[in-house]
């Protein structure tokens, strides 16, 4: 898979996606988001498929939007319908991430400000290097959120921390960030591809089936009442009882073997 801002390399069970503007912090272009949806809409059809992964190169994971882009495209141009165009598709590429039917994780391997706080949330887990650090930044610049931070975030870490990290720009430690739920896991700086691999070796191993059933559970619950979300869990886990992978798995419990899961 060929793009020009970020890079894929597919290992077959987990695909990873690496933002790949180093010199911009990987800052995000509308060029970005037209290479993330062109990935995306190359993999996520994979029935094998157990993970999704997306990190950056260089020292940061992604600084936000590409606020110099930004302001040159805005010379002699409708300055609203330029910022309203870049927002739509940056929230289109951001809800198919989260709506993406495997696991996405977000490896941290630096800085994640703003719209990159806004991509690390679309994600479902995410491990972040001992010396990331991550917040909304958008006051810093006289802005404010358009990519979901504003609805996300309190969702994610409860309202009053997140009004801290909206109204002062500060820059919070992957490791308090953990503490307060955004974070999953921590690792030594320079650990990171291991501790991604470790992760992905626990999804790998199991159904994709059954991840994709397990991540619809829990994102559709949490939109309805507790008897709804019951109700729908019970009606998923109905469609699950005759899939090959469940009676696989079945069976290579009662064969003592290690299951064949083949995402159906």
């Amino acid at each position: 898979m060929s793009h020009d801002t970020i890079s894929v390399v597919d290992h077959d069970q987990h695909v990873a996606i690496t933002l790949n503007r180093p010199d911009a912090l990987n800052s995000i272009s509308p060029d970005m988001i037209d290479d993330l949806n062109a990935a995306l809409d190359e993999i996520e059809g994979r029935r094998t498929l157990c993970a999704l992964s997306i990190t950056g190169n260089g020292r940061a994971f992604c600084a936000g939007a590409d606020l110099k882009a930004a302001q040159s495209r805005m010379v002699g141009a409708d300055a609203a319908t330029v910022n309203s165009n870049f927002l739509d598709g940056l929230r289109r590429v951001l809800l198919r991430l989260e709506d993406f039917p495997s696991p996405v994780i977000a490896a941290v391997n630096g800085l994640a400000l703003a719209g990159g706080l806004e991509l690390v949330m679309a994600c479902d887990l995410v491990i972040a290097v001992e010396s990331a650090k991550l917040g909304d930044a958008h006051a810093n610049y006289g802005l404010v959120p358009g990519g979901g931070n504003s609805v996300r975030l309190p969702r994610k870490i409860g309202p009053t921390r997140a009004k801290q990290l909206i109204y002062t720009g500060e820059f919070l430690p992957a490791r308090q960030l953990m503490d307060w739920g955004l974070v999953n896991m921590v690792v030594p700086d320079g650990e990171l591809e291991s501790g991604l691999d470790e992760l992905i070796a626990k999804l790998s191993n199991k159904s994709p089936i059954g991840l994709r059933r397990m991540k619809r559970m829990v994102d559709d619950g949490q939109e309805q009442s507790l008897g709804a979300a019951l109700r729908y869990e019970l009606s998923l886990n109905a469609q699950h009882a005759a899939c090959n992978d469940r009676l696989e798995g079945l069976a290579a419990f009662n064969e003592k073997r290690k299951p064949n899961f083949t995402g159906t």
